[in-house]
């Protein structure tokens, strides 16, 4: 007689690839309808399975993790950030926690160098006026819908990491000026290679760059990283963007700075209290200050795909008592 397939709770839909090898090798309990799970779901499957897959979406907390039952032993994440499982809370009921790093890096980082160009040259502003319905576009103008040049301006990254470095080969072959601040410099030969100037000062890289791009994790460390007081370093004609994680940024104060002309406007793909995004912040995007999409930076086919494998790489090496290559310990947040 064969083993037992373990019981794997999957809390959203994935790819169908996914979904039909993840039935082959497990005894997988699938979301079908996509429908968000509530805390009370979690903490049900978290009692009844073996292994639970969760996404960014779901809120894994101490009375979730509290609820796992004795046959639960991993927390494989669907993604690479896990701001929204409480890791030490996992550590110390001796579950293991997963998550699939590298395979995002590309994709966010389009994404990034997408938002770069959008603001400052008001693409969607554009966009928007000739698909309006109330109006015909008058034609070509020296002066209509001026936006501002990125070759040759300062870019200051916040994280290098994957992503970071990812978003810093793309904007030095647009001519920007790549600048950093990271919790460690990066090895000289990738800083040469990348022209890259690092700054152990986050308060004095942010007074000096003409365009900001938030890359690093959100973790306890890095909440509001751009507070009310950071913010007022920035230049006044200076653009953020920010494809990381909303709370990284006050955004309260992101959006006064903006309503008062002392940040020039933002770009932003992630929000603070997703998904709520606030109605400020959707005024600001019809006046053009802001380019606002919904957490798209890695949603990609192929994104979703290798995210998924990593998932199910995770899974196979734990339940074959070896270690998943991509564990999270608390000591690494």
């Amino acid at each position: 007689m064969g083993r037992k397939k373990p019981l794997v709770v999957v809390t959203r839909r994935l790819p169908d690839k996914i979904e039909t090898r993840m039935r082959e090798l497990f005894d997988a309990r699938l979301n079908v309808d996509d429908v968000p799970m509530t805390q009370d779901q979690l903490a049900q499957a978290m009692a009844t399975a073996d292994v639970l897959v969760p996404a960014i979406c779901d809120r894994i907390d101490t009375r979730v993790i509290e609820a796992a039952g004795p046959n639960l032993k991993l927390i494989a994440n669907f993604g690479n950030g896990v701001d929204h499982i409480d890791v030490v809370a996992a550590n110390e009921r001796g579950i293991t926690v997963t998550n699939t790093p590298g395979v995002l890096t590309e994709d966010t980082a389009d994404m990034t160098m997408a938002l770069i160009l959008a603001v400052p040259r008001r693409l969607t502003e554009g966009a928007a006026l000739i698909n309006n319905d109330d109006g015909e576009w008058p034609g070509w103008s020296p002066t209509w819908m001026l936006g501002h040049r990125i070759w040759g301006k300062r870019l200051g990254i916040i994280g290098m990491g994957r992503i970071g470095q990812a978003v810093a080969r793309r904007a030095k072959a647009f001519g920007l000026q790549i600048h950093y601040h990271n919790r460690h410099p990066l090895p000289p030969q990738i800083e040469e290679e990348l022209e890259a100037t690092y700054w152990d000062s986050l308060d004095q890289m942010l007074a000096r760059m003409d365009i900001l791009s938030v890359n690093c994790p959100h973790t306890p460390g890095t909440f509001h990283l751009l507070s009310a007081r950071r913010l007022k370093l920035v230049r006044r004609d200076a653009y953020i963007v920010n494809t990381a994680r909303g709370e990284v940024i006050d955004e309260n104060a992101l959006i006064r700075m903006i309503e008062g002309g002392e940040i020039a406007g933002a770009g932003l793909d992630v929000f603070e209290r997703e998904p709520a995004v606030s109605p400020k912040l959707l005024k600001l995007a019809r006046a053009g200050k802001v380019v606002l999409l919904p957490h798209m930076g890695s949603a990609t086919v192929e994104a979703r795909i290798d995210t998924g494998e990593k998932v199910i790489v995770n899974i196979r090496a734990f339940m074959d008592d070896h270690r998943p290559p991509d564990r999270v310990l608390p000591a690494m947040l």
